[in-house]
């Protein structure tokens, strides 16, 4: 759930990459063959909990709205992704066994079952839940049968002025192949029947996605009162129009999701960017892996389908219309008291000027002590983004590195970066090319970057840059002083709005060390063995996690007090698991707070007993992830961009930062108590796989919001105190 894509607008995507490493833990003896979860199922598991929110009747009723768009979206990338994969892998031979050992085939099956209840319920919550809901609202999604004459020659009107003119009717015959059809795109089959011949045939009819994928039924209807009917719906009543003198016998929606993954052979490529623009041209052709279909699409419709886009019975998912329901999306209406209540991120206190006219100086903030940033809570506007841009504007700012991973269409981080150009400081951006389905988008901002004279790289061959670091070269009374950023999310001021993440902003010279060798490791050929303050992968952080997992092992099996809490969006990794479930054999206390994929089994007796399993979900994604040891008192705490997964730890640059700063400790640590407390509503996993959600008390009480307390207190934060 990190890309601006449809999720990105949500507050509840994904971070899909391949990640079908065959299982290379050591056996151990100690622990039981069965260990594992499998990862395919428990991100289906996820996006469950995704649909819960939807069907959750206490929230505002857009919001729900909203979760189940989420949901269609999140699954759209699944299948594009992960099922393609697995598909991919079987045809080529390649296939390996999955990490709880069985063969993909079974595993797309067990996919398939899931994914078809899954889709099955998430069209019912529409239907019998949200749309209702809607309703009682006054904003109604209403279907051509039910308007009346006057509703129905308004939309006419609409309909030859707006849709017609942009409408593509191909015709299917001896003469006219099946045309292409786009992946992710609202399709309808259409059956004809020649008057004068009395032959029938077949068009296909692509509803074009540049329109409004629900349209106003009446544009004089107050905001209080709103009706709109599906576009599809719409286009399928004026057929006559488009098939003058034909019999319209059957017409049907149905839409096609293709394989979507991108390869690119590194080695054997030298211009990265033009191998990658024609990866994803080709993208657009991938094979069908799921067809979607109306409900009530007649035998011979179908069956014309299936063998023209070669899709298996099992491929294909029989749903209530309207279908995509992603496109709720672009239901967006003016009703505050359908959403959640506005939150407006504050300004991190200690970045605050000291008195309440004076210009912000993130400089002389940063030098006096480091700051813990919390997004959305804290803003990224007057943090990050302001960093960048006054050291953009500063003339003692000598030099900027930074790595861009995703960020947004408008981006001022990347107009910092070019401001910084063209004011000759010398500036290098990471830009990485290869981040999934963001790809064309930083391919422009690239080329965009080198035109302004900044150095663009692209990182190192064979690995995704993954970690989120900006570094500023100040010059400052004779000497050379370092400011640093190391984040947990992108620099995206869109997404920062609703994904949560953490980032340390600090002057500390030995994180501007680590962060040059870092940024020299990245853009020349220097090797870096190790660094002070942070983790890196490929090389290091592996390792260095086991490292502290070991020691809290060792200290418990000596009597010592010991503790881990670690957060992620994803648990996949089984030499950490591995590591985790020995911990908890030895007496140490395990705490797991993760968004999404979870392959560790907790609460299994002589395994798991002490390790406990949480995710939070709500308004916005859970993105940061920590890493907190108890280390005899002597708390180590690393935050950065890595999740515990074979891609983070093997396959990408990944940084984390040691916190140090002993109220960043404490703030760590409450983040961590709240999250796990009982009273806090969370989803509990179980050894079988099995989230139950804890939202209410055994009074039917709503127990606490974390991220609603958490806007309260970050928002009661007082600026320090004026310096004399």
């Amino acid at each position: 759930m990190d890309g601006e894509i449809t999720q990105a607008d949500s507050g509840l995507g994904t971070d899909f990459d391949d990640d079908f490493d065959p299982l290379f833990s050591k056996l151990d003896p100690a622990l039981p063959d069965d260990r594992y979860l499998d990862r395919e199922l428990s991100w289906l598991a996820f996006n469950q909990r995704v649909l819960e929110l939807a069907e959750d009747e206490s929230l505002p009723v857009l919001e729900r709205t909203n979760f189940l768009a989420i949901f269609a979206s999140n699954l759209d990338e699944f299948f594009m992704v992960r099922v393609a994969g697995l598909k991919r892998r079987i045809l080529t031979g390649l296939a390996v066994p999955t990490n709880v050992g069985r063969a993909p085939q079974d595993v797309l099956s067990d996919i398939s079952a899931a994914a078809h209840a899954l889709q099955d319920r998430h069209a019912l919550a529409f239907q019998n839940l949200v749309r209702p809901a809607l309703a009682t609202a006054g904003v109604d999604v209403v279907d051509w049968q039910s308007l009346g004459d006057a509703d129905r020659r308004s939309l006419r009107t609409y309909f030859s002025n707006q849709i017609f003119p942009v409408l593509m009717p191909l015709a299917v015959d001896p003469a006219h192949p099946f045309p292409y059809i786009s992946g992710l795109s609202l399709n309808l089959a259409v059956r004809v029947r020649n008057t004068k011949t009395g032959k029938q045939e077949f068009a296909r009819l692509k509803v074009p996605p540049m329109l409004p994928r629900f349209v106003r039924v009446d544009r004089t209807e107050s905001v209080d009162r709103i009706r709109y009917i599906a576009l599809e719906d719409l286009i399928a009543n004026q057929l006559g129009d488009l098939f003058p003198g034909m019999e319209i016998l059957e017409h049907h929606v149905f839409r096609v999701t293709r394989n979507e993954d991108v390869e690119i052979d590194e080695d054997e490529t030298e211009n990265l960017i033009k191998a990658l623009e024609k990866e994803l041209l080709r993208r657009r052709f991938g094979p069908p892996i799921r067809l979607e279909i109306t409900e009530d699409m007649d035998e011979v419709t179908l069956g014309l389908l299936v063998r023209e886009l070669d899709v298996t019975e099992q491929e294909v998912y029989h749903l209530p219309a309207p279908l995509d329901l992603g496109g709720l999306f672009d239901l967006r209406i003016d009703r505050p008291d359908l959403h959640f209540a506005k939150h407006l991120p504050t300004t991190a206190a200690q970045l605050l000027p000291s008195e309440p006219n004076a210009e912000q100086d993130i400089f002389t903030a940063v030098a006096r002590r480091d700051v813990l940033l919390h997004h959305p809570y804290e803003s990224f506007a007057t943090s990050v983004q302001a960093f960048l841009e006054q050291a953009a504007a500063d003339p003692n700012v000598l030099a900027i590195k930074q790595t861009l991973y995703r960020t947004s269409g408008d981006s001022p981080i990347v107009e910092a970066l070019i401001a910084a150009a063209d004011s000759g400081k010398q500036v290098l951006a990471l830009v990485e090319i290869k981040a999934r389905f963001d790809e064309q988008a930083n391919i422009t901002w690239a080329r965009k970057l080198e035109k302004a004279g900044v150095h663009v790289v692209y990182g190192l061959v064979g690995l995704k840059t993954h970690c989120k670091l900006a570094l500023v070269v100040r010059y400052e009374k004779g000497v050379l002083r370092h400011y640093s950023h190391i984040g947990t999310g992108n620099y995206n001021p869109k997404t920062s709005r609703i994904y949560e993440d953490l980032g340390l902003l600090t002057a500390d010279a030995q994180v501007g060390k680590d962060l040059t060798r870092l940024f020299n490791e990245l853009s020349g050929y220097a090797i870096e063995k190790k660094f002070k303050r942070l983790l890196v992968a490929p090389l290091h952080l592996r390792k260095a996690l086991l490292k502290q997992i070991q020691a809290e092992t060792d200290n418990a099996l000596s009597g010592a007090t010991s503790g881990i809490r670690i957060k992620v969006n994803s648990m996949v990794d089984e030499d950490i698991i591995d590591a985790l479930y020995r911990a908890s054999q030895a007496g140490v206390h395990v705490d797991v707070w993760v968004r999404g994929i979870c392959s560790l089994k907790p609460g299994v007796p002589g395994m798991s007993e002490n390790i406990r399993v949480r995710s939070i979900l709500g308004r916005y994604l859970e993105h940061s992830r920590i890493f907190s040891f108890h280390n005899l008192g002597d708390t180590q705490v690393f935050i950065g961009s890595a999740d515990m997964m074979h891609r983070n730890l093997d396959r990408r640059v990944e940084a984390l930062v040691r916190l140090v700063d002993p109220e960043h400790l404490l703030e760590i640590e409450a983040l961590f108590e709240r999250a796990m407390d009982d009273r806090t509503s969370s989803w509990w996993l179980d050894d079988t796989g099995h989230w139950t959600r804890h939202d209410v008390d055994e009074n039917g009480v709503h127990l606490s919001d974390m991220q609603n307390r958490l806007m309260q207190q970050i928002s009661a934060r007082k600026r320090p105190p004026a310096r004399r």
